[in-house]
């Protein structure tokens, strides 16, 4: 196993004492030195299943010439994986949010099944070898067993579905295995958490079509997840389900006040759903005030580089204005500069703190006190936006359960958060689909 220790010294000293967050779980207080915790993490990592529910991707990454088995820029590849003992990574088929048209949902759609194709051409034809495709628990502790790399499938956006409810089965036979029904802007299925915004709002929640999705996805056994549409939205979901719901990738609100977090109220009604959230490594879901610091010299540095490359620097807004065409290569650009910024940042004095792995840990804190230790998982949105100091690549995934041993977490504790808890909400949503397709 190998893991970086660049940020796990910061993390970390001479001698740690234990503070568990469940009084019922938490192990004796027991001082360890720093060489004892780092022994104990690597050990426990190894022995859990690790699970990112949010990594996004790009097609031109699933070619023969270019692909996950190569050191690409990405957040993400099967080197990176391998290095920081990440054994599940749900791959994402998103879409941009565009016009509620016909030509729009074909073209979304279109989107949608290239993204799955290029999913089942890396686990079918580029490294069958190194990873498989998983659409149950059962099929990920098998392929973990064998030694091989685990692939899921969610999908962020339900806007690809269009009008057509058969389009859900679809993307289930396709391996799909959760869904959000909107993304930053309202579908024709639901409102998006961007109308906080403007307090301006197309269904007022969930959309006649969003309701019937809801059915037709406890139907399938397909996840719902939450992270992206509105809190009513959210709250029509969950009096709909059948079954428990997810968010795949969000953080607590309450530590920072920003739309896509869920608040305490939102986070009661997971837990009385028997739901997961899956806290999310976004530095400005995080913390705002150590996000907006830092960032404000990391863009500087950026603009530089997009200059010196011929590239017309875009804030977050400008980006979400494009084309779905438009903001894939502008996405080309970035993932190609955060690298060349990253290098620049190490040689820089002064510099405001990162949010980083503390803070990470922070929100899972927060959560599991709020929810209990059966509601809490972990993403990264890597790829996506995702990505803290600590946790910047999926190479770097050990510093996370460093974290969680340092914090007093146990072994089944931090079982549950990596993988456990995501699994039984997956298994519990198969098993209703299964009654339901009885009745």
């Amino acid at each position: 196993m190998k893991y970086t220790t660049l940020h796990v010294l910061a993390f970390l000293t001479l001698t740690t004492l234990f503070v568990g967050c469940n009084e019922n779980e938490k192990e004796e207080p027991k001082e360890m030195t720093e060489k004892e915790l780092l022994a104990k993490a690597e050990a426990i990592h190894k022995r859990v299943i690790t699970l990112d529910t949010h990594c996004d991707i790009n097609i031109k990454n699933f070619t023969d010439s270019i692909n996950y088995t190569q050191e690409l820029d990405n957040q993400v590849t099967l080197p990176k994986m391998n290095a920081g003992g990440l054994d599940v990574a749900w791959f994402i088929v998103y879409t941009g949010q565009d016009t509620l048209s016909a030509a729009g949902f074909e073209k979304a759609y279109q989107t949608a099944m290239s993204k799955f194709e290029a999913i089942h051409k890396l686990v079918n034809d580029i490294a069958p070898d190194q990873i498989e495709l998983a659409t149950t628990s059962e099929e990920v502790r098998a392929i973990h067993k064998k030694g091989k790399k685990v692939a899921m499938i969610g999908i962020e956006n339900g806007y690809p579905i269009g009008k057509d409810i058969k389009n859900v089965q679809r993307f289930y036979d396709l391996g799909g295995r959760y869904m959000s029904l909107a993304h930053n802007g309202h579908s024709q299925l639901s409102d998006s958490n961007t109308g906080e915004k403007d307090s301006v709002w197309l269904h007022n929640g969930l959309s006649n079509l969003g309701k019937e999705v809801i059915a037709e996805m406890n139907r399938v056994g397909m996840m719902i997840d939450v992270s992206h549409p509105s809190k009513e939205a959210m709250r029509q979901m969950i009096e709909l389900s059948n079954a428990p719901i997810i968010a795949s990738h969000s953080s607590a609100r309450a530590l920072c006040d920003h739309s896509r977090n869920l608040d305490d109220e939102q986070l009661q009604w997971m837990k009385e759903n028997g739901g997961v959230v899956q806290t999310v490594a976004f530095t400005s879901y995080l913390n705002t005030e150590k996000s907006e610091k830092r960032a404000g010299v990391e863009v500087e540095v950026a603009k530089k580089i997009a200059d010196s490359m011929g590239v017309a620097w875009l804030e977050r807004e400008e980006i979400m204005a494009l084309s779905p065409e438009e903001q894939d290569s502008y996405f080309d650009f970035y993932v190609k500069m955060v690298p060349l910024r990253n290098a620049k940042l190490k040689n820089m004095e002064g510099l405001p703190p990162a949010v980083d792995v503390t803070d990470f840990v922070d929100h899972i804190d927060y959560l599991v006190e709020k929810m209990g230790i059966d509601h809490v998982g972990i993403s990264s949105d890597f790829d996506g936006g995702g990505g803290i100091e600590g946790w910047e690549d999926a190479s770097e995934t050990m510093n996370v359960t460093i974290e969680l041993v340092r914090r007093g977490y146990s072994e089944s504790e931090i079982e549950q958060l990596w993988s456990g808890n995501l699994l039984r909400v997956l298994d519990e949503v198969t098993a209703k689909a299964k009654e339901l397709q009885k009745s």
